[in-house]
């Protein structure tokens, strides 16, 4: 095995610094990441989160450090308010659907892993369900419970907020100068405004509770995640993402809660994928514009196209989602996968120094803090290369090891984009090429301009032969 670097640095949202990444053992990293609430479609601005993390796991793995990664998958807890208000997504959405919440959480669960595969995402090591670790949970809102951080009300087990020597520790809100209800409703049997649920009794009706020495209840989101960490990870790990919505409320909760159980943050560096907006604006239901990996490809947007336009931006960086922008992405995919194959049948030569030039500036923007949209310059600097050789097609290769774009695979995909075009765009195409035989310019351009219109670019090739994409 290769020696392992040691000059990555990491955006650590705990010290609101770059700070170089120190791992607590050299021989592996402990990672856990925020899985998805399988209670709806995973939408495209939670995959840009699990982009992120798939690039985090590939770096890595491109320092050639061993992982073991744990992500949840939530499928009970998680309140329709991620404060301490409202019902359980579960619950809810196996009402609207006339289902049983595991039904629902088994049916989005495996649509979820059918994406993450669709967009090539390396899984990690260990992918748990909350309602597998039930009794893991419960012992340790006991400790909390006997260390005093943990209080029983009507509604179930509190923690309790003020016994920390600091919350929060990753935002900078200001708890105390806030008032009680800003976030959450005034609850009079809280001790604090700020105090969170860790254990909730059920209702009668409630259909996911377990025995405890409380009564029947379940979890509170924030301990599934607690729990799952310590058990598989232990005490101290090295690195915790999600989306920068974990921030002030599931992670701080999350940190709250491990200090109360076991005295300490359990994670070293805490990492954050920004939002991503659609259209410059906030996604939402009553706006219509939340979509899915399905929808993308309904538009003729490969999900690896998808892939690619999160690299556009650095993931600590808003990213405004549009369809034009995507089916750019889509265009330049096609271009990146014909780049990677003229490379990998051409048999010119190259210097050394060039390939080694590529692949130390590919490297260093990888490790600094994961700089993507840098890598993804040194890469077409690669691919723009006049000297068409074997070699820049084995380095691609090397890169795509990080960025998961399946590049080995590009030949098959273009095969399949060609098989795929529609009967009408082709009836078009061999009508462009009979007005092209009668020299009938004006009328083989219009038929081009009407191809365009309807989302394909038709292309003619030095062998007279023509192709079409999508665009």
């Amino acid at each position: 095995m290769e020696e392992k670097n040691k000059d990555i640095k990491i955006y650590n949202t705990l010290t609101h610094k770059k700070e170089k990444f120190t791992p607590i053992n050299s021989e592996e990293i402990k990672m856990y990441s925020c899985g998805p609430t399988v209670y709806s479609y995973a939408h495209i601005g939670n995959f840009r989160t699990y982009i992120f993390v798939d690039s985090l796991r590939r770096m890595l793995k491109y320092n050639c450090y061993n992982l073991k990664h744990v992500m949840n998958i939530t499928d009970v807890g998680h309140l329709t308010s991620d404060a301490d208000t409202g019902e359980d997504k579960m619950e809810k959405a196996a009402r609207k659907e006339g289902k049983n919440p595991y039904e629902i959480a088994d049916f989005y669960t495996n649509v979820f892993m059918e994406d993450m595969k669709k967009l090539n995402i390396d899984l990690p090591e260990i992918i748990t369900k909350a309602t597998d670790n039930i009794s893991q949970m419960i012992e340790m809102v006991k400790e909390i419970v006997d260390h005093g951080y943990g209080y029983e009300t009507s509604k179930g087990i509190y923690f309790d907020v003020s016994k920390l020597d600091r919350y929060p520790v990753l935002s900078n809100n200001d708890v105390e100068g806030q008032e009680a209800g800003a976030r959450i409703e005034v609850d009079p049997e809280k001790r604090n405004p700020y105090d969170f649920a860790i254990w909730i009794k059920a209702p009668e009706n409630h259909i996911m509770k377990w025995n405890s020495p409380w009564g029947k209840a379940y979890p509170g989101w924030h301990i599934e995640c607690s729990t799952m960490g310590r058990r598989f990870l232990g005490e101290n790990f090295d690195i915790h993402t999600g989306g920068v919505d974990h921030i002030p409320v599931h992670h701080e909760n999350e940190i709250a809660q491990c200090k109360g159980a076991f005295g300490q943050n359990p994670s070293n560096y805490w990492m954050h994928c920004e939002f991503l907006l659609v259209d410059n604006g906030k996604m939402s239901k009553s706006l219509g514009n939340i979509y899915t990996i399905t929808q993308l490809e309904e538009q003729g947007i490969e999900p690896l196209a998808y892939k690619l336009f999160c690299f556009s931006s650095h993931y600590r960086n808003k990213l405004n989602f549009t369809f034009e922008g995507a089916k750019s992405s889509q265009i330049a995919l096609n271009r990146l996968r014909n780049g990677y194959l003229t490379h990998k049948n051409g048999n010119n030569s190259i210097e050394e120094n060039v390939i080694k030039d590529y692949e130390l500036r590919f490297h260093r923007a990888i490790n600094d803090d994961l700089n993507i949209p840098e890598a993804m310059g040194v890469v077409w600097e690669a691919i723009r290369n006049e000297n068409k050789c074997k070699k820049i097609a084995e380095l691609i290769l090397k890169f795509d090891s990080v960025l998961g774009l399946d590049l080995e695979n590009s030949q098959k995909y273009i095969e399949k984009t060609t098989q795929n075009i529609p009967k009408e765009i082709e009836k078009l195409a061999n009508k462009r090429k009979e007005a092209k035989n009668n020299k009938n310019w004006v009328e083989a351009d219009r038929i081009r301009d009407e191809i365009q219109d309807l989302g394909y670019i038709i292309k003619d090739l030095p062998d007279g032969k023509i192709k079409i994409e999508k665009k």
